[in-house]
This record gives structure tokens, C-alpha cells and sequence, in this order.
């Protein structure tokens, strides 16, 4: 749906009469009118209140508070592309702004929340509409007090030459400031982000406006695309001639996976950041936990899960190292990019694209076939065993390597404190304020400990290192 392409909602002309009456009342009265302060292009503007009939009030078909979540229901989200005005548009808004962002299925409480506040104490804050009444902020408001069947809602109106690019800006404005009620879900966020900087506006501008750093904006980019990757390569035919493919609301709940997603790709390189994308986008489709995910390395494939995986998982012999599996169009930028061209990158891709249409299909279930239905419970079923068992190998491993590495991690976190003991004596015997029986005792505590450390390390080593035959000779005479 192209914004600039999108007509006055119907009797937008009778609603604009009303808007300029119930505006031209409101400057007659003897008291100071209620205003909303917004920044309009650039410059702080007050806003004047007007009570309007809620049946008056339209849905905005652009708002980002439901936008990844319009493709919950591909048919009602055609509908509204086709004709954003109709009433079932509108009512597949109301349904979606009522929702669980991660599961538009169920309510969503924070929605029953705010309809029990407005419920018990009336509006308190006024909404933000157009002159054709189409509501620029306050579109969870509108549908709370539909629902408590409220006759009126108190708006301000932007002027009347109000673009659909103005009232974007607005809209994202009053969203990021720091009294907001309800923060956008985290996927509706990055597609915010991502649109600020397709629209042309200046990292400056955007970092402002979300009141973040670059660095978080390069992170939220890169998730974008990460997660606009997956979708693209999720895309498969079904038996009855459609196709489908998974979406962006799929990956909402995913926000902390995502992040250190990225982090550990910025500190690796290229292949090995690759191969840990791959391994690390099939345990987010199958909904593996954070704290199970991390164990993800760039060996997770070819050393846990491969030999857990059957040959449907593995990669065609045809399967080019040239060839392209990026977004079409999309320049990655600096940093790792999303193409895969080792070995063992497209091993682990050849696994990821199969899960990712088994996904996309299960998106979908009540439009397959039998036979696909059953296709589909399958790969997924098997995917997530072998994944579950990857996992707790490559786990089981980790945790000895880091029991492996303790040993010598607590003695150097000693010897800072050994160094750091130095200088306080050094600092004490220059003030003539050294207790000398109390650092003697301590000393001697040590020499204990260093006798024990030198007992246990010396254990089955039969030709000991420089450090522990120090060790040893420096305990001897203890």
C-alpha cells in the first residue's frame, strides 16, 4: 500500500465540515482552548482539541502499532491494501490493535489494561486525527472506547494540509516520547527504524527522533534485514498452486536471541559469522530459548547437528559457492554480509532453507494438502530433535571447556589482587601504617594456599611447565 496513493476516507467532506465547526466553536468560547504540542515539520505546533463523534473516526491503515501483525490474516490484510475504508478493513484493524503483538490469536492485556483505565477514569489523553478524521495517534484508544461503546473522543486536528508523510512523523514522534503508554512491538520498531532510513531522513534525524544511538540503529538494520532474508528464502509453492512464506510478526518474542545474534556476528569473521546466522536462525524458528542459543557456535552444524539430520536437510550437489541467496536490491552495508559462500556455510543453509519453508507452510496449515501437512509435521518434528540434541551436546561441551579454563581465569583474577595488595603496602609502609603481625598472618595464610595449589597441580604432570616448577621450588621450603 503506497501512502501517497491512498483516498480521503468516505464522507471525508462532511467529517471536515464537522472538524471546522467543533474547531471554530471551541475558538468562540470564553475559556482558553485544550491543545496537544506536536513537532510539525520541524517546529513545535499546538494542536486544538475538538470532541468528535467515535463513529466519526477511522482507523489509520499506515500505523505502525499493528503493522508486521496486518499479515496475521493474508486475506482480511488484502482486503485492507485493496480498499483501507471498507468495514471489514477497519474491523481487521480494531481485531489486530486488540491483539498480542506475539500472538494476534489472543488479547492482548495491556490492551484490557488501558480499556479498564478509561473504563473507571475517562479519557485522559486526547488523540491526534487529520481533518478527515483519520486517527494519526490514539488508535488503541479508539478501540478500547468502541468497545465501552463511548459516544465521543476527544482529538486534536492537525492542519488541514496534513500529508501522508506528516502524519507518519507525528505519529513516530508521539510514539518515542517518554511518557508513551504502550510502546510499539519490538518488530513494528525495527520496521519504523527501517523505514525512517528508505524515506531518505539523516541518521542524525532518526537518532534523535528514537532518542538511541548509531549503534543500536546499525543493530535494528541489520536485524531488519537478517529477518527480511529469512522470509524471502522461507517463500515455497504449496500443492494447490499459492505460495507462502513466512512474516515479519513470526519473529516477534525473539528481540534478546536477535541482539546477541548480532553482537556475536560483529565479533567474528565473515565465514565464521555466516555459519553461526545459519545455525542460529534454525533454533529461532523452532523456538529454542536464549539461554540455549548462546551454546551456538560456528562448529554447531558440522560438529552437533548434521550427523543428527537426515539427507533431506542436506545440501543439493548442484548447489553453487557462487551462488547469490541475498535480498534482491539490498545493499548489506558494512560488516558480515548474509551470503554464504564456505563449505560449511551452505551446508548449514541447505538445513536453515528447509525448516524455513517447513515454517512457512505450517504458517499456512489449513490450506495443505494431507500429504503436505504430514511432510511438513515431520521435518519440523525431526529438525527440532535433532536441534534439541545438538544443543545439549554442544552445551555439555561448552560448560567443560569453561570448567577446563576456571582454574586458570581464578588465578589470574588473583594475581591482580596479589598486584593490587603490593601497592596498598607500598602506600601503608610509606605512612608508617603497616600493622606488620596482621599482613605476616595473612602472608603465611597464603604460602598454605600456594603449598596446596602447588600439591594439586603437580598431580599425574610429569614434566611440569615453568610456572608450576616455580611453584614448586618457591613452596619447597614453606
Amino acid at each position: 500500500m503506497n501512502p501517497t496513493e491512498i483516498a480521503e476516507p468516505p464522507r471525508s467532506g462532511e467529517i471536515r465540515a464537522t472538524v471546522e465547526a467543533r474547531l471554530q466553536e471551541g475558538r468562540r468560547g470564553g475559556s482558553a482552548p485544550e491543545t496537544v504540542r506536536v513537532e510539525w515539520r520541524g517546529q513545535p505546533l499546538n494542536l486544538e482539541v475538538v470532541t468528535m463523534p467515535v463513529s466519526d473516526l477511522f482507523y489509520n491503515p499506515q500505523t505502525h502499532r499493528v503493522r508486521a501483525q496486518r499479515a496475521h490474516d493474508p486475506l482480511r490484510d488484502a482486503e485492507l491494501a485493496k480498499d483501507p475504508w471498507s468495514y471489514e478493513s477497519q474491523a481487521y484493524l480494531h481485531d489486530l490493535l486488540k491483539c498480542n503483538p506475539k500472538n494476534p490469536d489472543s488479547p492482548d492485556p495491556a490492551f484490557e489494561k488501558l480499556k479498564d483505565d478509561l473504563k473507571q477514569y475517562g479519557q485522559k489523553d486526547a488523540g491526534i486525527i487529520t481533518h478527515s478524521g483519520v486517527l494519526v495517534n490514539g488508535n488503541t484508544r479508539h478501540a478500547a472506547l468502541r468497545d465501552l461503546t463511548s459516544p465521543n473522543m476527544r482529538v486534536a486536528v492537525l492542519p488541514a494540509d496534513a500529508t501522508w508523510v506528516d502524519i507518519a512523523a507525528v505519529e513516530l514522534e508521539l510514539q518515542l516520547r517518554k511518557d508513551r503508554r504502550r510502546e510499539y512491538s519490538y518488530i513494528n520498531r525495527l520496521i519504523a527504524v527501517h523505514e525512517q532510513v528508505t524515506m531518505g531522513r539523516s541518521m542524525k534525524q532518526i537518532r534523535e527522533d528514537f532518542r538511541t544511538t548509531q549503534k543500536s540503529i546499525d543493530r535494528d538494520l541489520w536485524v531488519h534485514h537478517f529477518i527480511s532474508d529469512a522470509i524471502h528464502r522461507s517463500r515455497t509453492e504449496l500443492a494447490d498452486g499459492n505460495t507462502a512464506s513466512l512474516r515479519l510478526m513470526d519473529f516477534e518474542g525473539h528481540q534478546e536471541t536477535l541482539s546477541e545474534l548480532y553482537r556475536s556476528c560483529q565479533e567474528a569473521d565473515p565465514d565464521e559469522a555466516d555459519a553461526i546466522k545459519e545455525s542460529r536462525l534454525l533454533a529461532i524458528l523452532l523456538d529454542f530459548a536464549k539461554t540455549r542459543v548462546r551454546w551456538i557456535k560456528e562448529d554447531f552444524h558440522d560438529a552437533y547437528l548434521d550427523p543428527l539430520l537426515g539427507e533431506d536437510f542436506a545440501a543439493s550437489e548442484e548447489t553453487s559457492l557462487d551462488e547469490d541467496h541475498g535480498l534482491p536490491g539490498f545493499d548489506p552495508g558494512p560488516g558480515p554480509g548474509l551470503n554464504g559462500e564456505a563449505p560449511q556455510v551452505l551446508r548449514a543453509r541447505a538445513a536453515t532453507d528447509r525448516v524455513l519453508t517447513a515454517k512457512a507452510k505450517q504458517a499456512v496449515s489449513a490450506r495443505l494438502s494431507p500429504d503436505e501437512a504430514a511432510e511438513t509435521r515431520d521435518v519440523l518434528q525431526q529438525a527440532r530433535d535433532a536441534m534439541d540434541r545438538g544443543v545439549a551436546g554442544a552445551e555439555a561441551d561448552g560448560r567443560r571447556a569453561e570448567r577446563k579454563l576456571a582454574a586458570a581465569e581464578t588465578l589470574r583474577e588473583a594475581t591482580g589482587l596479589i598486584r593490587e595488595c603490593t601497592k596498598e603496602v607500598a602506600q601503608a609502609r610509606s605512612h608508617n601504617l603497616m600493622e606488620h603481625r596482621i599482613l605476616d598472618e595473612a602472608i603465611e595464610e597464603l604460602g598454605a594456599a600456594l603449598k596446596q595449589l602447588s600439591r594439586h597441580s603437580s598431580r599425574g604432570v610429569e614434566q611440569p611447565g615453568r610456572g608450576l616448577t616455580w611453584l614448586q621450588d618457591a613452596v619447597a621450603e614453606l
